[in-house]
């Protein structure tokens, strides 16, 4: 039970540094007289920021679904597959960040006053280093974590690439919040106008493959982690010679065929 509290933790920590980056992007874009609604429309389209939104609802049905599910069987589907779907973003985040982006701050923070200073700090540890280290964690720990079929492999690159859709065609349409070009877009490696259509597509190829390994990585372990698990119950069973609960094992069968543990 004590996953649930480690993720209901979780969950609250990232819907703090959610909180405080929001609070940092509007006054930076008050102190630049940029117009609020394209601040915060850019803000909700970064990645980092819709990655850890989805977390935080994947964690909460999560946890809710234990709190009213106790005992030791695997979680429903879904919410194994929705946590594997955020868990590569969320990681892959965190090792971009801290290995490529970090000291690279936006020359308005030089002006911060205390307070937003502290806040911008609170965002980015918590989303950058907090969230991914616990993903990894609830990834390789946590209990009644269910294997997945190789199939959810396309379930989990899908999220990556519809932001990326999202992202490159809404970067030409919206422009610069302060105002220095009429199109935006979130990360500079993203953005054509740099060093072109070419360099921007290698990029995102080189993410997707990124994706792609990370999914296979979640899934070979949470398959394994499910064999271990299996191996285990299977050694106690053969050491006490006791029978499994025959009674307990048909009605989770039942709940499977009719569909009640999808969540």
């Amino acid at each position: 039970m004590r996953w649930v509290w480690f993720r209901v933790a979780a969950a609250t920590a990232a819907g703090s540094g959610v909180v405080a980056g929001l609070l940092v992007n509007i006054d930076r874009g008050l102190r630049e007289e940029q117009i609020l609604g394209d601040v915060l429309a850019n803000y909700f389209s970064l990645f980092t920021i819709v990655s850890s939104i989805l977390s935080i609802g994947v964690l909460t049905v999560a946890a809710r679904w234990m709190l009213r599910h106790p005992g030791t069987s695997p979680e429903p589907l879904g919410i194994a597959m929705a946590i594997a779907a955020v868990t590569g973003p969320v990681i892959l985040l965190g090792i971009v960040f801290n290995v490529l982006l970090r000291g690279d701050p936006a020359p308005i923070a030089a002006t911060d006053p205390a307070w937003v200073k502290f806040m911008d700090s609170w965002a980015t540890e918590t989303l950058h280093v907090v969230l991914p280290i616990y993903f990894l964690l609830d990834l390789l720990f946590a209990g009644r974590r269910r294997g997945l079929p190789w199939w959810s492999l396309a379930v989990i690159v899908s999220y990556p690439l519809v932001w990326t859709a999202y992202t490159m065609s809404r970067g030409e349409r919206v422009p610069n919040p302060d105002g220095s070009t009429p199109w935006w877009y979130p990360y500079g490696f993203l953005d054509p106008h740099i060093a072109g259509y070419g360099s921007a597509f290698t990029y995102i190829g080189g993410i997707l493959l990124a994706f792609v390994l990370l999914g296979i990585a979640i899934i070979g372990i949470g398959r394994s982690r499910e064999r271990h698990a299996v191996a285990r119950d299977v050694t106690a069973w053969l050491q006490t010679g006791e029978l499994p609960d025959l009674t307990v094992a048909r009605r989770r069968w039942r709940r499977r065929r009719s569909g009640s543990s999808r969540g």
